[in-house]
């Protein structure tokens, strides 16, 4: 049960890359008719660097630094759905965040679910390596227990996109008591 004194006017998607928090959550905005935001690209509008050459360049702790403004910057907005980038919540500071204005969700699916969906993607650099698949495994054990502290999780490849984006609206507006849960 969600505590009832909590402010719950955006909604956040965490979870690992691939799971679909943008295109779920694109879907979503349209459903609830809010701003659509994502982490990963406001960082690159406001730093003028892509994501890949940030972790090339400056490494995965700046990125995270860029991250966790980019959701101080957030908490004043209302009527959003948030995409984070996969590792956001592993910091207690960010998931503290997003906790004082969102219902956080987080989109899970199975390492070779995920594989299957990123392979041919080349702008993910935590996935440059030998073997991608044991590296998502290995991620996925290192970040369970913050993505367990979501407000709700949901399995992403068991539905369609849009089945998916109306059972998120759905849970959105009962955590807002906006109809019966």
């Amino acid at each position: 049960m969600l505590d009832p004194s909590r402010h719950i006017n955006n909604l956040a998607l965490v979870g690992f890359m691939g799971t679909g928090k943008s295109a779920v959550g694109r879907l979503v905005a349209n459903l609830l008719q809010f701003d659509f935001v994502d982490t990963d690209e406001q960082i690159e509008l406001s730093s003028g660097v892509r994501i890949s050459d940030i972790f090339a360049q400056q490494g995965e702790s700046h990125f995270r630094e860029l991250e966790s403004d980019a959701l101080k910057a957030l908490e004043s907005r209302r009527h959003c759905v948030i995409s984070t980038g996969g590792g956001c919540i592993l910091r207690p500071a960010n998931l503290a965040s997003l906790r004082t204005h969102s219902l956080i969700v987080c989109l899970w699916a199975s390492p070779e679910g995920i594989y299957k969906r990123v392979r041919h993607q080349t702008h993910r650099p935590l996935l440059n390596c030998e073997d991608p698949v044991n590296k998502i495994l290995s991620l996925l054990k290192e970040r369970e227990s913050a993505y367990r502290q979501a407000d709700l999780l949901v399995n992403s490849e068991l539905r369609s996109l849009r089945d998916l984006a109306q059972h998120l609206a759905y849970n959105f507006r009962a955590a807002r008591q906006e109809i019966p849960a």
